[in-house]
């Protein structure tokens, strides 16, 4: 792993880490993990491979991306308070973050120091996965889906508990 994938993981990690203290939800919860995302997605998205099965394991981890975001959406705390919504991740949702993102930076380090690789190749052959990139495609879009599929969560959640606290949402006005 780079230097800059080991700071893209971290940081992701330590968003959730921030959030194990309760503290005011705002436009940097949804902004700062989205921009994270956006760079990693342009850096690493290069091809979407669609040859033999590369859809399937593609589609596979993206799920299993989506059910962590959601997951962890659901297990993060959001509350109101003096007029504010307050934000705090519980461990559920801390131990899931850190299972998706650990068992990413797990896979790529065994792959590329522990062996791992000729188990990969083996594997990729036997079920029909053409080559390195599908296996970087659809571990870069279970790490995007969770993070997206987490923010989009907190983020319907704030809605309603605005709603139901009579105070404004964070990013826009009800409609």
């Amino acid at each position: 792993m780079t230097a800059t994938e080991w700071i893209t993981d971290i940081a992701l990690v330590l968003i959730v880490f921030r959030q194990l203290r309760e503290g005011r939800l705002d436009r940097k919860t949804f902004l700062l993990p989205l921009a994270i995302v956006a760079f990693v997605g342009y850096s690493y998205l290069d091809s979407f491979p669609t040859d033999g099965n590369d859809l399937v394991l593609i589609g596979a981890l993206t799920a299993v991306g989506a059910a962590l975001g959601i997951a962890g959406g659901i297990y993060t705390r959001i509350r109101s308070l003096d007029g504010d919504l307050l934000i705090k991740a519980g461990a559920v949702s801390a131990v899931l973050w850190i299972v998706g993102m650990g068992a990413r930076m797990g896979f790529q380090t065994w792959v590329q120091h522990g062996g791992g690789a000729d188990d990969v190749a083996r594997f990729s052959l036997a079920h029909h996965i053409t080559g390195q990139q599908a296996w970087v495609t659809a571990f870069v879009l279970m790490a995007l889906t969770e993070v997206v599929t987490r923010v989009a969560t907190i983020y319907i959640r704030s809605r309603q508990a605005a709603e139901t606290a009579g105070t404004r949402p964070v990013l826009g006005t009800t409609v």
